[in-house]
């Protein structure tokens, strides 16, 4: 039985979804003027091990991520930056898939954009004035009545008069009250042609709140089942789109809502505005896009994740422990892993490095292709993990018991076991030997040339000989040059293999 921490209620819930078998998902997504950072990584990373475990759990899932392709920040960047608003954010979109697709997040069902939206906006809207719930404002915006929806400030548990109008809310006179949040912006004359619509109320564009109301209910329904996002959406971004959806709809918007923890650093949520974020490219450079997949599971998704260097390294060899347990040590992998192609092992080593490109266009499913035993204790360990609100840490802890059981003695079963559950995070895919010989660094770290390749080889292979002919001292002072470059090396019944620290 899956239960789901519902952030409206503050309860782990048995999930029962509105239609048996069937889960409709919506999970805010990126505001594309900039390159993501880590903090984006987590929500990315997040909800796509929560549609991988509900399609694992034989769920029908619609998954809906939203781009914001239309705001003040996209509009103030294209202008600095002498471009127009769509090139400016095709540009990031393409960059984010690119971070998402190494992160091995899977493709959203639908991933709708809101300027796509505009005309669905505008019926809502229209909707929430003809309920006594919108009005024209005098400087043209159209606000919605916060104090007219009876149960505003429910999933943020504040109260009216505590509440105060978030960072993205403007507050001006023209409102009737400070916490009146805007559904539509009167165009401003130095505003670019692209960012203005018709409307009814006149030239303009939609406000960030209603565009989720609207893409949402548009694609899934007037009720969907699973709200997901970073805690920070809490208030007023989500609270927000309960009010305009239920205000509009006359039915409830969302069964159960999802929030992640921020990512801190030095004690802080890390935030473009703060200026104290790390993009997921620059982290790439450092530490193999899987590496961060790891780190960000190894935290509850609603607990703090801390960032740091010494914590991604950590993850790294982690997660080059569990790789190792998936690796067959018989003479013939011995022999192989000794005097592989320099070019072929090149190769490898750039396609590691590259993390998991295909990853998210892979079927959910596709993790699983062995046929998991769940009577195994091992995989029901994993299942219970999953199932009390996708418990991440626990599964993991699972994870590396089954890697140690495979260290003790080898099991075609239990290695199958092991990539499997590793499947259902979006981890553990990958060949074991590349993995090894990438160390699992990031893109500067692992530039090898064939050159290099061949050079390590070669050292190898000399201190072969030097250990056959019983001159040890050779042997040991080629183990040192080796070690000194950052290679690390593994004597086995079927030969030297190699890997990076």
């Amino acid at each position: 039985m899956l239960r789901i921490y519902n952030t409206l209620t503050r309860s782990k819930e048995e999930f029962v979804p509105l239609e048996p078998g069937r889960v409709r998902m919506y999970v805010c997504g990126m505001t594309v003027y900039d390159w993501c950072h880590v903090g984006h990584a987590r929500v990315l990373v997040v909800f796509d091990v929560v549609q991988r475990w509900l399609r694992a759990s034989g769920y029908q899932v619609t998954y809906v991520r939203n781009i914001t392709d239309i705001d003040d920040k996209i509009i103030r960047r294209a202008v600095e930056n002498g471009e127009t608003i769509r090139e400016l954010t095709e540009r990031f979109i393409g960059y984010m898939n690119e971070d998402a697709d190494a992160l091995g997040v899977q493709r959203p069902d639908h991933e709708p954009r809101a300027t796509q939206f505009v005309p669905q906006m505008l019926g809502l809207i229209d909707l929430l004035e003809k309920n006594g719930l919108a009005y024209v404002a005098s400087d043209g915006d159209v606000n919605f009545k916060v104090r007219r929806f009876d149960s505003y400030g429910r999933l943020s548990g504040k109260s009216l008069d505590d509440l105060r109008a978030g960072e993205r809310v403007d507050v001006d006179e023209a409102k009737e009250d400070p916490l009146d949040f805007v559904l539509w912006k009167a165009a401003k004359p130095d505003e670019p042609d692209e960012a203005k619509w018709n409307s009814p109320y006149g030239v303009g564009r939609p406000g960030w709140h209603i565009e989720c109301s609207a893409m949402a209910t548009s694609l899934l329904g007037k009720t969907i089942d699973i709200h997901g996002g970073g805690a920070d959406l809490q208030f007023p971004h989500h609270e927000n789109e309960i009010a305009q959806s239920e205000g509009a709809l006359g039915c409830q918007f969302v069964r159960y809502w999802m929030h992640n923890g921020f990512v801190r650093v030095d004690d802080e949520k890390m935030s473009k505005s703060l200026g104290n974020f790390f993009t997921i490219r620059e982290v790439r450079k450092q530490f193999d896009a899987e590496v961060v997949r790891l780190f960000i599971l190894r935290a509850h998704y609603r607990s703090p994740l801390n960032y740091s260097d010494v914590h991604l390294e950590d993850a790294r060899v982690a997660l080059l422990r569990l790789y190792g347990a998936l690796e067959v040590r018989d003479d013939a992998a011995g022999d192989a892993g000794a005097g592989v192609d320099a070019t072929a092992t090149a190769t490898a080593t750039a396609t590691a490095t590259a993390a998991l490109q295909t990853a998210a266009q892979q079927d959910a499913a596709t993790a699983s292709a062995a046929p998991i035993d769940w009577s195994v204790p091992f995989a029901a360990r994993f299942c219970e993990a999953m199932n009390d609100d996708f418990n991440t840490p626990v599964a993991l802890a699972v994870l590396f018991e089954l890697a140690g059981e495979l260290n003790r003695g080898a099991s075609p079963q239990l290695r199958d076991l092991l990539r499997a559950l590793g499947g259902l995070l979006g981890l553990l895919q990958r060949d074991p030997a590349e993995v090894r010989r990438s160390g699992l660094r990031g893109s500067e770290a692992v530039a090898d040339s064939v050159d290099d390749i061949e050079q390590i080889e070669a050292l190898i292979a000399r201190r072969s000989e030097a250990k056959k002919a019983r001159h040890w001292a050779e042997a040991d002072r080629l183990r040192d040059e080796l070690a000194a470059r950052g290679i690390v090396l593994e004597d086995g019944p079927g030969g030297t293999t190699w890997r990076r620290a």
